[in-house]
């Protein structure tokens, strides 16, 4: 599958949109761990729908067919229909459900076809699927050295195909949304080649994947109660030993770097630190201060007026500090990723900071659009 055409989470994500609303059944594949079920789960809730998640390579055809029993009334073998897929009751709820078949082509041949026909007639057996019920499946790459199995070329040629690829810029806006350790973003921004370090040639039970990144989110999130050795046993664990051991100095060089606070209040207006990754990070915490700021700094004159000196702070600071590169990257988030909004008329930098970095924000913001 080396020529076959990738696309980001992003693009996916408008790629299940316009299937959905077609009725067009679509197959994501990509490697473990990139986030295909949260996608699925991500535009399923930006639609108001539900998700019906099988997890195909743990069922039997009968999961699917549901199973024969002798109706005594007709005096007949009848059908009872599967308890997992949705009725037309729990259809009315919704204004869509998502089928979701994950691991499809993990499943054993007879469960794919039994899939075949619920996917190729909308039933299977006596059941149908209720009308406003669209379907998506997803499975690994056979050069992922996981469980499959060939999928039949009839089965394979219902669906529209996508392949998913990791995709930092794509990620960092979930992390974002989803709160995932601020320390990790600044990390992975400086360090975008280890967001994904799967290799299906090496024996590493561990391995770092978008995925292990936010089971590390969770496992430093309350570290205080942990010891130093624990925790980087749990790193090592989730992400690999190598790149736990380089994380885990970069966070102990991140946490000598002036405290975000300190720097939007303006007390803080230098740096002594010069490491790069250090660098990234702290500019990452920064715009999640900010972000804080202003989810709860409150509302009037006053609270707005607070807000942007802390922009303008935030402004001068990487201006006087950061090269180009690391203050368009701190621009770029700001505005982008965290969506931070204030008037350019409010803030004393901005005329200079436009002047000296507004082509390669302009620039930065159209290369990844």
């Amino acid at each position: 599958m080396s020529d076959t055409r990738t696309i980001t989470a992003n693009e996916a994500k408008a790629s299940l949109i316009k299937c959905f609303k077609k009725k067009r059944p679509v197959f994501l594949w990509g490697p473990p761990g990139i986030g295909k079920s949260d996608l699925v789960d991500q535009v399923t809730t930006e639609l108001g729908g539900k998700v019906f998640d099988l997890r195909l390579a743990q069922m039997d055809p009968t999961d699917l067919r549901g199973i024969p029993y002798y109706n005594k009334a007709k005096n007949l073998m009848d059908w009872a229909p599967p308890i997992d897929l949705p009725d037309e009751a729990e259809a009315k709820k919704w204004p869509v459900i998502v089928l979701f078949l994950d691991e499809m082509n993990s499943a054993a041949p007879a469960v794919q076809a039994a899939a075949y026909q619920l996917i190729l007639n909308r039933r299977v057996g006596k059941y149908h699927l209720p009308e406003n019920v669209v379907m998506c499946a997803a499975g690994n790459r056979e050069s992922d050295k996981g469980v499959t199995y060939r999928m039949p070329t009839p089965l394979a040629n219902r669906f529209v195909h996508q392949e998913m690829r990791v995709d930092f810029d794509s990620w960092e806006q979930w992390a974002v949304q989803n709160k995932v350790h601020k320390d990790i973003v600044g990390y992975l921004s400086g360090a975008k080649q280890d967001l994904y370090d799967f290799d299906p040639k090496s024996a590493s039970r561990s391995f770092a994947t978008p995925r292990s990144w936010v089971f590390t989110s969770e496992l430093i999130e309350d570290e205080d109660t942990t010891d130093k050795n624990t925790t980087l046993n749990l790193v090592a664990g989730a992400i690999g030993e190598g790149l736990a051991v380089k994380f885990m100095a970069h966070r102990k060089v991140a946490s000598k770097m002036p405290k975000p606070q300190d720097i939007l209040d303006g007390k803080v207006k230098d740096l002594a630190i010069k490491d790069i990754s250090a660098m990234y990070s702290l500019v990452v915490s920064l715009c999640y201060e900010l972000k804080d700021r202003k989810e709860h700094g409150g509302t009037g004159k006053k609270a707005d007026a607070t807000f942007h000196k802390n922009v303008d702070n935030f402004f001068q600071y990487m201006m006087d500090n950061f090269d180009t590169e690391i203050v368009v990257m701190g621009a770029r988030t700001a505005l982008t990723t965290y969506d931070l909004k204030f008037s350019a008329t409010k803030l004393k930098t901005f005329d200079t900071f436009h002047e000296k970095f507004g082509k390669y924000i302009l620039k930065a913001s159209q290369s990844s659009s």
